[in-house]
């Protein structure tokens, strides 16, 4: 079992957490989000090496339907987790971060949000591990996205 901790701003609603080293990315989780989400503008994505695979796709989210271009980065770290090919949906929002971290990037592990000491709080058990394929599916006109464990 691995586990490791990402302090959370203190003083803000929603669990939100900065991502850096290089990056300087302010991330929020939102335990009922489907789809990572970019919500700042394209650009810093693209310079990070993402690449537009898909445009004005339709997805659930923020509070309905809404359309978004699904860009691929090579590879997505966060802290020990490694998501290779990880596709993220870019669609605009004035939300106060750049991005949305999913429920479905930790599905499989153990996520507590620890809201009195200001930590995320992440568990990789034994049998699982911090390689994270997330592949996008598409049934009956909706998109999902799927968690599997894989090798990068």
């Amino acid at each position: 079992m691995k586990q490791f901790t990402f302090p959370l701003r203190k003083g803000v609603e929603r669990p939100t957490m900065i991502l850096g080293d290089p990056l300087y990315i302010l991330a929020m989780l939102d335990t009922g989000s489907l789809f990572p989400v970019w919500v700042d503008n394209a650009a810093q994505l693209r310079e990070m090496g993402g690449v537009p695979v898909a445009y004005d796709q339709p997805f659930g989210g923020f509070g309905g339907m809404t359309k978004g271009t699904i860009y691929r980065l090579p590879v997505f770290r966060l802290g020990d987790l490694v998501y290779p090919n990880f596709p993220i949906i870019a669609a605009p929002s004035r939300l106060p971060c750049q991005m949305i971290l999913s429920a479905t990037m930790f599905s499989g592990l153990v996520y507590e949000i620890d809201d009195d000491n200001h930590r995320l709080n992440i568990t990789v058990p034994d049998k699982r591990s911090p390689v994270r394929n997330l592949v996008i599916k598409t049934e009956g006109g909706r998109a999902h996205i799927l968690c599997t464990d894989g090798e990068l």
